[in-house]
């Protein structure tokens, strides 16, 4: 039996009116961001690196912040950047959290690995600019970047991380050779292994991995290995798809917000 991969990772064509997501995700992010700034309580477009997507949005809670979380943000590497997703800093923000929420560069103008250099370069400027805890959460492919974040960063900047969320994130990336998206990935059998976080021994740091229940089988799959293979807790929330399992991040009573703000 011949396996259609493409179908296999294919997203939005199993959720009802998907694009509608993307129409509220615009939305909801501008009118978050727009009333952070009038309460003076976002920094936005702060370069990190040398190209224009090198920069991240910064957004502070009312009171001084008691951690820094920082959100990267997924579309298979490929699209979007950090204005579709500003309003799920809410969460962390209510639970006294500062929120940091970056853009990258995209494929094919850098490659995977690239990316992952580039999420690692804005996690040690981010630490360096602010004392306290860390805690790492991303989606799809920012899931995959956090993931390798526990095993890229130095060992004086892992140290400060309290939690990595990963949320329904790629840890294998083999499969994706055989995608057409691989026309823009370039990904060899030895990149796709060397990018993969669940090929690699697990970060000396908390993992808990969140994916919804009626996910594609492929994210799903993905999201339970993480167990076994990195002893990481895996939560599954039931009815929840690719587009809305992160809508967790916006409720401050939330597992997966309580998980990142719980250090001191």
């Amino acid at each position: 039996m011949t396996i259609d991969f493409d179908d296999r990772y294919a997203n939005a064509a199993y959720i009802q009116n998907a694009d509608a997501f993307i129409t509220r995700w615009t939305q909801s992010a501008a009118e978050f961001r727009n009333a952070a700034l009038a309460r003076g309580q976002a920094e936005l477009d702060v370069p990190y690196g040398a190209s224009d997507r090198q920069c991240y949005d910064l957004f502070e809670p009312e009171h001084p912040a008691r951690g820094t979380m920082i959100f990267v943000h997924g579309g298979y590497w490929l699209r979007f950047d950090k204005s579709f997703w500003s309003h799920l800093a809410q969460g962390a923000l209510d639970r006294g959290w500062r929120v940091v929420m970056p853009s990258y560069d995209l494929c094919p103008t850098v490659s995977i690995a690239g990316i992952t250099q580039q999420i690692s370069g804005l996690t040690q400027q981010i630490a360096t600019r602010f004392s306290g805890p860390l805690s790492l959460t991303g989606h799809s492919a920012g899931g995959h970047l956090v993931a390798r974040m526990g095993q890229v960063l130095p060992a004086e900047m892992t140290a400060r991380i309290a939690h990595i969320v990963p949320i329904s994130p790629v840890g294998d990336l083999r499969e994706l050779i055989h995608t057409k998206m691989n026309d823009d990935f370039a990904l060899t059998p030895d990149t796709a292994a060397l990018e993969s976080p669940l090929l690699h021994p697990a970060p000396s740091v908390p993992v808990t991995v969140l994916v919804g229940g009626d996910e594609r089988p492929v994210f799903l799959e993905q999201a339970r290995a993480f167990g076994p293979q990195w002893g990481a807790q895996v939560m599954i929330a039931d009815q929840r798809h690719h587009f809305d399992v992160i809508d967790a991040l916006r409720d401050a009573n939330s597992d997966v917000v309580t998980l990142l703000t719980q250090a001191e």
